[in-house]
């Protein structure tokens, strides 16, 4: 905690002066104001002594001790027996004020105009920040609190604290990854998806995004084309048309991509085969026969993500990768969904040519992903920990599928739904004429969160009836009095039960 004494971190905010017309205790008082309000002191943070500070400026302590217990009388300020003089709590709980600018100040820079790329002009995420406060929530891409390792976790980074650990993992390592790391994803999730490389082809990352980024910067220019599925991963299109690329949308049907409206001009194709992004449905076998075929032919570079690929399938279908001859085909995986999002941890699968391309690339980027967060993680792996987690996650996940398909069925019959095995989430199309945003709204009112499916569309006209439901996050005995929600939400009355 900082000391009240640090000078440091109170120089900036206490200055007065002979000059200005007010008194200095005014002028205390309107500093002390002024940083409160600022937000620029913590609650926790002690002010400094009256005598300190009275040093500090130069004036008589009874000045200071006058300027305080006036902000005490106001409420900016509490005085706490033997520890000092605190910012109120209620204060900071208030919302911030305007920040005033300075008169040489008030010519602000435009950063949009300077800008290279509109990030910002980009579609937003789907945010659901308190999504665990929610008493139904059916969001993607979330854990649950439950079912996370925390004994198994905490025992990893235990280890991973230890001395000659952290003589492994606190060097810089400039463009190398943990190898304990790369062993266990070439020797423990690779073969799940039946693909098998070599250490010098595998790189990790910050997650699937981050990986798609450095793909799209170190691969794709102004007027590249990228075909992928419609509906599909938003942030990755996004991503393809930050680095400057044509995005062409491919439909989808039953059997995933449509191959046959791929464009012959594409340079890369975008899939994710395992589980479609949003439907889910996997990609037939013949159509990945076709979609390699023609990538050969067209002289096409497949990006592919293995969307919800790590939960144990009933029947898994491999990867694009593991049937790939040409080096065609770069995948794309991560460990969002089984160990936590928040630890943002992946890794691209390639030839040695590109990982090294990418190594170098990730070099001005990064370095490499926080080492200490790599040994935890290998150590995760080397014992057995994740391949138990996937068979809990897997367990529950399928239950809950169930569980929610037959809710479904009861309270919203007219909702048609994708069911596919494996995955965490579920996505339905309404009758014509539903708005799910609409809906979203209502729903929200009622604890009940649910995900609007017109983002995952590239289209002028995007269709408002779909919805994504997650089953990653809400427990099993929430799913059907959630969807009994849904349905008033949706204006319909629960049968009963």
């Amino acid at each position: 905690m900082p000391q009240r004494n640090d000078t440091a971190i109170w120089s900036g905010l206490f200055r007065i002066s002979a000059e200005s017309g007010q008194t200095l205790q005014a002028q205390i008082r309107q500093a002390i104001v002024a940083a409160i309000l600022d937000r620029q002191i913590a609650a926790s943070m002690p002010l400094p002594s009256c005598r300190i500070l009275a040093e500090k400026l130069g004036v008589a302590r009874g000045t200071v001790v006058l300027a305080f217990q006036q902000l005490v009388d106001q409420g900016f300020l509490v005085a706490r027996e033997r520890r000092g003089h605190f910012v109120n709590p209620d204060v900071l709980a208030t919302p911030a004020k305007p920040h005033q600018k300075a008169p040489d100040q008030a010519n602000e820079i435009d950063w949009k105009a300077r800008r290279q790329i509109a990030a910002s002009d980009m579609p937003p995420p789907a945010k659901h920040d308190n999504w665990i406060k929610s008493s139904y929530p059916f969001v993607y891409g979330q854990f649950d609190p439950a079912l996370f390792p925390t004994a198994e976790w905490r025992e990893c980074n235990r280890m991973a604290l230890a001395v000659l650990e952290i003589r492994n993992w606190a060097s810089d390592m400039v463009d190398r990854d943990d190898p304990l790391l790369i062993e266990q994803i070439q020797a423990r999730l690779l073969p799940r998806r039946g693909i098998f490389a070599n250490p010098d082809e595998i790189i990790v990352t910050l997650g699937a995004q981050n990986a798609l980024y450095m793909l799209a910067t170190l691969l794709m220019t102004k007027g590249s084309k990228v075909a992928m599925e419609d509906p599909g991963y938003p942030d990755a299109r996004s991503i393809f048309r930050l680095a400057g690329a044509d995005v062409a949308p491919v439909p989808v049907d039953h059997s995933g991509i449509v191959t046959t409206s791929i464009p012959n001009d594409s340079g890369f194709v975008f899939v994710t085969p395992s589980h479609h992004c949003p439907t889910m449905v996997p990609l037939s076998a013949e159509r990945r026969q076709d979609l390699l075929a023609r990538a050969n032919r067209h002289n096409q570079i497949i990006i592919e993500d293995g969307y919800d690929s790590q939960l144990l399938d009933e029947a898994p279908q491999q990867a694009l990768k593991s049937l790939d001859r040409s080096g065609r085909v770069i995948y794309v995986g991560s460990m969002s969904k089984t160990l936590a999002p928040g630890l943002r941890l992946g890794y691209i699968v390639a030839s040695a040519g590109l990982i090294s391309e990418l190594r170098a690339l990730r070099r001005f980027m990064l370095r490499h992903p926080p080492a200490n967060n790599q040994r935890a993680v290998a150590l995760f792996l080397s014992l057995g920990h994740h391949e138990a987690l996937v068979r809990r996650l897997s367990s529950a996940f399928d239950e809950r599928r169930k569980r929610l398909i037959h809710a479904i069925s009861a309270f919203l019959p007219e909702w048609r739904s994708t069911d596919s095995a494996g995955g965490a989430s579920l996505w339905l199309e309404g009758p014509r004429g539903t708005d799910s945003r609409g809906l979203a709204e209502a729903a929200a009112s009622r604890s009940v969160i649910i995900e609007p499916g017109d983002r995952f569309f590239d289209r002028t006209e995007k269709p408002s009836r779909f919805m994504r439901l997650g089953i990653s996050s809400i427990a099993l005995q929430h799913i059907e009095p959630g969807i009994r929600e849904l349905a008033t939400a949706a204006g319909r009355r629960p049968a009963a039960a």
